[in-house]
């Protein structure tokens, strides 16, 4: 499966770069079975980044996944990642 990295998660004053919210599926239903599994983003060098799925975003089918040892970089925006 296969989900479009939409933006860094947010507040008012800060950015947390090790979460992004992920556009997964177009319901909260179906998004939610995807809870727990592994995501992976492939830079152009080939390097590969590593995450999590750890909960929903909202009710439009959104995630919040969380990198552990660093966040993506700002040209993975819009981009797509493997959900394992």
């Amino acid at each position: 499966m296969e989900a479009i990295v939409m933006h860094y998660r947010q507040g008012r004053h800060h950015q947390n770069l090790k979460q992004m919210i992920l556009k997964a599926a177009d319901t909260a239903e179906e998004a939610a079975r995807i809870i727990g599994k592994t995501v992976s983003w492939t830079s152009p060098s080939g390097k590969v980044l590593k995450g999590k799925v750890s909960a929903l975003h909202g009710r439009k089918g959104a995630v919040r996944a969380i990198f552990a040892e660093a966040g993506l970089p700002g040209q993975a925006l819009g981009t797509k990642v493997k959900v394992e």
